[in-house]
């Protein structure tokens, strides 16, 4: 009986130990290695707005990033997100372009968004969401759309797909609470578009990603001119970043696309942000 106490022991263990390195893989797959899909645009001013939350965390130890540029930047990309603050050709970034829509893809979809209102139903009271293990991203931050996101999902959309396991659910603040209105799936920033359509084909959902980053120098950060720095910056290519002394990041977090279930069109139902 004691060789088999100590055999769960040594299996408890050895399964703590690879499930701590399943998400340090994740996690450094998160780390900017690659040219961002989309063409670098040459600097340009663009005016600073309000933050707003963003789901996928980032590791602080990844080169040239640091906690506090991460918390800064997981705010500013989210309000890249809301309404006004999403179009194609924004400096901090890149959205899949749809492709010609088959029959297998309405079928496909259809099942995606069949599968996830099903499950997200009982997540209309958000207290179930929080029981759940869904953490809300910046409570105490006015944004248009809560995400409550729950990490372990983000880590094991990293490497399997269920429609019925989104990592983040979108909320929207009401007088009594919050109202479920959409939910948010995720991939890693490597996965490549084929990847994506063989998750929520391109034909009918715009996955996005978050693009040149140019942070400013660490000594500079509480001086720095945010209208240049950051997601919301005017700096958008590695030269102009160096040019200023700041570090860059072609890409950033993850492949994000919404999905709100209960909207009544496929274009509002795959939008980028809630349609009032």
């Amino acid at each position: 009986m004691p060789a088999r106490r100590q055999f769960i022991q040594f299996a408890a263990k050895t399964g703590i130990l690879l499930g701590a390195l399943f998400l340090v893989t994740v996690l450094l797959a998160a780390v900017p290695g690659h040219r961002a899909p989309a063409a670098q645009p040459q600097e340009s001013q663009q005016s600073p707005a309000s933050p707003a939350p963003q789901p996928q965390k980032m590791d602080p130890n990844m080169p040239g990033m640091d906690m506090d540029d991460a918390k800064a930047n997981e705010a500013h990309a989210v309000h890249d997100m809301t309404p006004g603050h999403h179009d194609a050709h924004n400096l901090h970034m890149y959205m899949t372009a749809l492709r010609p829509q088959t029959p297998e893809d309405a079928a496909r979809a259809d099942e995606v968004i069949t599968q996830l209102r099903a499950e997200i139903e009982k997540y209309k009271d958000y207290h179930v969401a929080l029981d759940d293990g869904y953490k809300i991203f910046l409570p105490h931050l006015p944004q248009p759309e809560y995400h409550f996101t729950n990490y372990v999902n983000g880590f094991l959309e990293a490497v399997t797909f269920d429609p019925s396991r989104p990592t983040s659910l979108l909320y929207k603040k009401t007088s009594t609470g919050f109202k479920l209105v959409g939910a948010m799936y995720t991939m890693p920033k490597r996965a490549s578009e084929d990847q994506l359509n063989a998750r929520l084909p391109l034909s009918v959902a715009t996955w996005h990603l978050h693009t040149n980053l140019c942070m400013p120098p660490r000594e500079q950060r509480r001086t720095a001119d945010w209208t240049r720095f950051g997601l919301r910056g005017s700096i958008a290519t590695q030269e102009a970043c160096d040019a200023a002394g700041g570090r860059f990041h072609p890409v950033i977090f993850g492949w994000m696309v919404h999905v709100y279930p209960y909207e009544d069109s496929v274009d509002k139902i795959f939008a980028m942000h809630h349609h009032d």
